[in-house]
């Protein structure tokens, strides 16, 4: 599997599913979700990631996640594994389970709660994931959560790592975005993970995207990638601009998962401790996203 080629396109990071009554892991209601974005023709997906929230998940769980993910998929695209850790052994430890399950990459981001770490040290840190680890990694840059972004140097460093795939960039900052373009080789895949920015990010170089909103409305999103140099992109990326805004209000797991129970993909839109629920004051916002995004696939 060419995993550049096949990640070209819209991966989904998957939500975790959880039964209203008692917050464990609703595997039906997650296998259902996978099967949904398979029927809608997403490129790949990525259980565990944030909007996986996988910092509520126990190891334990998170390992069930990406067996079932997995199992389900069985082979149709590739599946990312979760394997952000706050150290080397730990991210290890997920990337040799996901490797044992039959994962393609493991996804592994800045070790967080350190504070804003020297970027020699980040650099020490994926270099030992990724020489020990049986799966490309997939790096991934989310600087609210880690305290800072991946230093451009330490990307273009790591660019050059034969077990490094390529880059997520949820930052949100399209200058930082094209910097990472312009310092990696070609072969190297870049994916946006900031909705808003899909679009442009595209159109300037981007392999493809990996963003929440595609848990809820796959088919708009894989429509937009495959018109995106067109005004049908343009549009596309105007119509998810609601329902983006109302998840960087609420949060990406909860909004999502209201989201995903408005539509009737999912049964209960229940988040752990410490991510919250989507107030009763905010979920027409979403409804009314939810709602023109779809209205925006229709010819």
């Amino acid at each position: 599997m060419d995993l550049r080629e096949e990640l070209s396109g819209i991966t989904c990071p998957v939500v975790t599913p959880f039964e209203a009554d008692s917050s464990e892991i609703d595997e039906t209601a997650f296998t259902d979700l996978l099967e949904f974005l398979l029927e809608n023709d997403v490129d790949g997906v990525f259980p565990c990631g944030t909007t996986g929230e996988f910092a509520s998940l126990t190891p334990e769980e998170r390992r069930r996640v990406h067996e079932l993910a997995v199992e389900t998929v069985d082979g149709e695209v590739p599946v990312l594994a979760g394997a952000a850790a706050t150290s080397v052994d730990e991210a290890v430890e997920y990337a040799e389970h996901a490797a044992e399950i039959g994962a393609d990459a493991a996804v592994v981001t800045e070790p967080y709660f350190h504070g804003p770490n020297a970027p020699a040290g980040n650099q020490r840190f994926f270099e030992a994931v990724s020489d020990r680890s049986p799966l490309p990694i997939l790096l991934y840059n989310i600087p609210p959560c880690t305290g800072g972004s991946i230093a451009l140097e330490t990307i273009a460093a790591l660019a050059d790592h034969e077990n490094v795939l390529g880059l997520k960039d949820s930052s949100g900052d399209l200058e930082y975005f094209l910097s990472a373009l312009r310092r990696t080789p070609e072969d190297f895949l870049l994916l946006q993970g900031y909705d808003a920015l899909l679009v442009p990010a595209l159109r300037m170089g981007a392999d493809g995207g990996l963003n929440a909103g595609s848990n809820v409305a796959p088919a708009q999103y894989v429509d937009l990638y495959e018109t995106v140099d067109g005004d049908r992109g343009r549009e596309r990326q105007d119509a998810i601009e609601p329902l983006f805004d109302a998840c960087a209000t609420h949060g990406f797991a909860p909004a999502t998962k209201t989201a995903l129970e408005y539509r009737g993909v999912i049964p209960s839109d229940a988040v752990r401790p410490p991510l919250v629920s989507v107030p009763d004051d905010g979920q027409a916002a979403i409804e009314t996203g939810v709602d023109e995004l779809l209205e925006s696939g229709r010819e």
